[in-house]
């Protein structure tokens, strides 16, 4: 492949890594080898299994699962167990497929309605805030560092992008205000595509000795985010209206389905030369709320998928790194580490938010939520892959930066969400929905579970106020299945069965949000009775 900046791109010689690693299995195979499939089976099911189990203590201890999985990298690789893994060109490949994962369920398991304020603010974070971290982290490094100024530059790009897994993981367990989760959400899912290009571009401005000029390097970055944005958009759009229209009784194919247009989005961009991880998050966020059936069972899906590339990503990552290499990085990485955190995010973050008129409290926690992870990792890999000399040593510093400061950074989040106040005008809507279609007769099956926090709780089924020709069928209570009556009421922990005809079921679900939301007398105003819908 070649890319727009008229060079090879990072990626190529990859692909024919990968044929030789399929060719030598298939050798393998065919010679009757299949003693070592069983140990590599044994080996990747060992380290899955470790790292599900890893979940838990992460989650009772506060450290994010990441340094988990590589800290399995680590001990299964030379300096530990022994397995020799050195191949950069394979890992920025694995790595860009995880992100793409990674980032389809972002963008799935994000509603609209939790990033539609942030999306001008969050959209200034990806673009100028990533030019005022590149500059700042660029100037400490050749001024303090004695970095030369490209790979200053370079450096300070790899650092630019916030992790989507890091940070969507950090959403799961802090309650915030939906503006600012909103922000970080759509943040972490933006700033991949721009910081992706400019690492490229610097480190093939290094390696061809200053041959690109500052202006085909805007150029391109600009045309290929809206390239990628406008095919992600329209790849997203119709490709749910396929899904909605051969939508069957699987829901497990149907995740599938859905899941694989998100992949195609960034394929699509990817091979014009446009951004492919725009298109993806953008593709992935389109289909999750384009309200297409089988909901649950495609979050449930593309969540999945997210954990698995997550950790197959770390492992990976911490079997490439070799621990040798980490005591002569530890300065450096602590030096740019602190100019990150405390220089160049905060006033990245003040430059970006200016025009917003953001308080200082938000502004605060934006700065200190700027985690690092996967990402910057993978890219560090990009000047290896391209000859960039003089980067020998990147990596290892990246990966020791990262490492140290997620350490400091999430544990932290929550107290310094309470300590800002920012985590006591949060309240979650405990709703959970999943559509069940059936287009042979016009009509829709919602399946409804009320969690610990809805209000719901309480609320009689009339209290509804559902559309016309809508019927709440059953409810399931304690394992008890009934049919309701109009003056029963519902409780925590309920799983109610709405059937629903498919004009309206659109309004079903925002009814059943709403009083979620705000209880019975959700949709009341003092001028007049509530809404029918």
């Amino acid at each position: 492949m070649i890319d727009t900046l008229g060079m090879p791109r990072a990626l190529s010689g990859a692909p024919g890594t990968v044929v030789d690693s399929v060719t030598q299995t298939l050798a393998a195979a065919e010679s009757g080898d299949l003693h070592a499939l069983s140990v590599a089976l044994l080996i990747g099911t060992a380290v899955l299994i470790t790292a599900i189990a890893a979940v838990r203590l992460s989650t009772r201890s506060g450290l994010p699962s990441l340094l988990i999985y590589l800290g399995i990298g680590l001990a299964l690789g030379n300096r530990g167990f022994g397995i020799d893994f050195s191949d950069e060109e394979l890992t920025q490949v694995l790595g860009y497929a995880a992100l793409v994962l990674i980032l389809t369920e972002g963008g799935v398991t994000t509603k609209w309605d939790s990033i539609k304020g942030s999306l001008a603010p969050a959209a200034a974070l990806a673009t100028v805030g990533v030019v005022v971290s590149i500059a700042v982290v660029a100037v400490a490094a050749h001024f303090v560092l004695d970095m030369t100024w490209n790979i200053a530059l370079l450096i300070g790009a790899i650092l630019a992008s916030t992790d989507a897994a890091a940070v969507f993981a950090v959403l799961r367990r802090v309650p915030l205000p939906r503006r600012i989760s909103g922000m970080l959400e759509a943040e972490s899912g933006f700033n991949d595509a721009p910081v992706v290009i400019l690492v490229t571009a610097f480190a093939l401005q290094t390696a061809s000795s200053g041959r690109l000029s500052v202006g085909h390097i805007v150029l391109t970055v600009v045309s290929e985010l809206v390239i990628g944005s406008a095919i992600g958009l329209a790849v997203g759009w119709l490709g749910g209206r396929l899904m909605a229209r051969v939508a069957g009784g699987s829901s497990a194919l149907f995740a599938i389905g859905v899941v694989t247009i998100s992949v195609l989005a960034y394929a699509a961009a990817d091979v014009v030369h446009a951004s492919g991880f725009i298109a993806c998050y953008l593709a992935s966020l389109v289909l999750g709320n384009m309200g297409l059936p089988h909901r649950a069972s495609v979050l449930g899906f593309s969540t999945a998928l997210g954990w698995l590339a997550q950790i197959g990503l770390f492992v990976l990552l911490g079997l490439l790194a070799d621990p040798a290499g980490f005591p002569s990085q530890l300065i450096p990485a602590l030096v740019l580490g602190l100019v990150l955190l405390l220089v160049a995010r905060p006033l990245s973050v003040i430059v970006a938010t200016a025009p917003f008129r953001m308080g200082w409290r938000a502004q605060a926690f934006l700065s200190w939520a700027g985690l690092r992870g996967a990402v910057p990792v993978v890219l560090a890999t990009v000047p290896l892959t391209v000859g960039t000399e003089g980067t020998e040593g990147i990596f290892n510093l990246v990966f020791v930066l990262v490492i140290i400061f997620t350490l400091v950074q999430a544990p932290t989040l929550p107290w310094v969400a309470h300590r800002l106040g920012l985590d006591n005008s949060h309240h979650s809507v405990d709703l959970t929905l999943e559509t069940t279609a059936f287009d042979d007769i016009g009509a829709h099956l919602i399946e409804v579970s009320v969690g610990p926090t809805s209000r719901l709780s309480g609320v009689q089924v009339y209290e509804l106020r559902l559309p016309t020709g809508v019927n709440v069928a059953l409810i399931v209570r304690d394992g008890v299945s009934f049919v309701p009556k109009e003056t029963t009421p519902l409780r925590r922990g309920d799983q109610l069965l709405v059937v629903t005809p498919a004009a309206v079921r659109a309004q079903v679900e925002k009814r059943l949000y709403a009083v979620s939301r705000g209880g019975r007398l959700a949709g009341w105003s003092p001028s007049g009775p509530p809404p029918t819908t």
